[in-house]
């Protein structure tokens, strides 16, 4: 009995150790510093311990709870979400584009590179697969051909919030030689500074806040890192230059902001709109198909690209449906959708 209680101690112990080793991994972060959290409890937008959306945004919309939700998706077949080939990709010599047209290369999911204004902005990348992302998504065959050591200099990268596919500590942590200024929204930056990037080149921002070129706007998501919910603000941003703009639309379900971003900045050159991952039962905080639709037609944009699908599975629509919902809606509509396959340079 002695030795059986000896065995289970041990074993328990080691699950501690190894538990803890997991949460001490830089990915997941640090304790906010003293001076950040006074400016996020400063912030309007926070309130009641946590950040908030504009509007009431309950986080699951079906008649499942949180747990029924996740249980449902990862039970259900995967037929049909993950493509058997793989998916069409161009491998682009990046550092030989030049920077005297403006242009666009998308990685897959929500990574994307543009220039503007002979600017290089990288927006969300995740080209790395290390643990422990690599437990929780796995790239289409083909769409991992991008790593961070092909990217140029980067003169900001933008980052919209700190989920899993959106900020990824070993992709961050290979680009920081590479990257002059960094712009994400209110609390990303403590991850940033703990991961080796120099404070003095990141701006920081809240809702409505603009920095030079760069405006920071709403959207209706949340944000969450283990136990960390909704410390840290979700964003979308507008990248202005001497006649041009850019709508970097980040995560979010359908509300007012496609509006008011069209009456504060007009019709904006460039949307890079959010399209895929979404399901009924979290329709606030991804945009269903026809909220895509009803946000394209608010924002009127001159063109359109749609990211957040074609690399990984989160959601249990078919992994094509994205692009069927692009392209339909181009139809119905006087549109111009931009939308290429992976890697390819799209000019606009």
């Amino acid at each position: 009995m002695k030795m059986k209680t000896l065995i289970i101690l041990a074993v328990l112990l080691l699950i501690t150790v190894a538990i803890i080793a997991v949460l001490n991994h830089p990915c997941f972060g640090r304790r906010m510093s003293k001076e950040r959290k006074a400016r996020i409890e400063a912030s309007p937008n926070y309130r009641d311990g946590q950040f908030q959306n504009q509007i009431p945004t309950p986080q699951f919309t079906g008649d499942k709870s949180m747990f029924g939700a996740l249980w449902e998706f990862l039970s259900e077949s995967k037929k049909d979400r993950v493509p058997a080939e793989a998916v069409p990709a161009v491998k682009t010599d990046l550092k030989t584009l030049t920077t005297d047209k403006d242009w666009l290369v998308w990685f897959g999911h929500s990574s994307y590179l543009f220039c503007l204004d002979g600017k290089r902005y990288l927006i969300d990348p995740v080209l790395k697969m290390e643990f422990p992302v690599s437990l929780m998504m796995h790239p289409f065959k083909g769409t991992d051909i991008y790593s961070p050591d092909d990217m140029p200099e980067i003169d900001v990268l933008i980052v919209t919030h700190e989920h899993w596919d959106h900020l990824d500590y070993a992709t961050l942590r290979d680009l920081k030689d590479k990257v002059k200024h960094v712009v994400c929204p209110l609390g990303v930056a403590e991850y940033l500074e703990y991961w080796g990037y120099d404070p003095q080149s990141i701006t920081e921002m809240d809702w409505y806040e603009k920095v030079d070129h760069i405006t920071c706007l709403p959207t209706r998501h949340f944000s969450n890192r283990l136990f960390k919910r909704n410390q840290t603000l979700w964003a979308s941003f507008v990248v202005e230059s001497r006649g041009k703009n850019v709508y970097v639309g980040g995560d979010g379900g359908y509300d007012d902001r496609f509006k008011e971003v069209y009456e504060r900045f007009g019709s904006v050159d460039l949307a890079l709109m959010e399209n895929g991952q979404y399901n009924k039962d979290w329709a606030n905080i991804h945009l269903m198909p026809a909220d895509l639709e009803q946000a394209i037609l608010d924002l009127h944009p001159k063109q359109v690209f749609t990211v957040h699908h074609d690399k990984f599975s989160l959601a249990p629509h078919a992994w094509t449906e994205p692009n069927s919902v692009a392209h339909d809606i181009a139809q119905r509509h006087p549109i111009v959708l931009l939308d290429q396959p992976i890697g390819t340079v799209v000019y606009f």
